[in-house]
């Protein structure tokens, strides 16, 4: 993925999250070929989960743990596809009062 398109991915990416979590407290940021995803704390922001560019618009997702480990999340599919997955497994992880 070049950095462009890059950017175009994490910035949807970060209006499907937040628009199916209903507030604002969630911020995506590129990192090589993974999308990175962020609940917004009072501090700073807390990395929870990502997605990795398989090929053209397939996507994997991972859930950080609490180790730091990156475990993976079942499936793959577009990048709508996973901003469901995602929300639906780790949504508790994702709301802004989850400290």
């Amino acid at each position: 993925m070049s950095a462009i398109p890059t950017k175009h991915y994490a910035t949807e990416l970060q209006r499907q999250l937040r628009s199916l979590l209903g507030h604002e407290q969630i911020v995506t940021q590129t990192y090589g070929r993974h999308l990175l995803i962020k609940r917004l704390d009072d501090e700073e922001p807390t990395v929870v989960a990502r997605l990795t560019e398989l090929a053209r618009n397939r996507y994997s997702a991972a859930f950080r743990s609490h180790t730091g480990r990156w475990e993976p999340l079942p499936g793959t599919g577009s990048l709508d596809e996973m901003a469901e997955v995602v929300v639906t497994l780790l949504q508790p992880y994702l709301r802004p009062d989850n400290y």
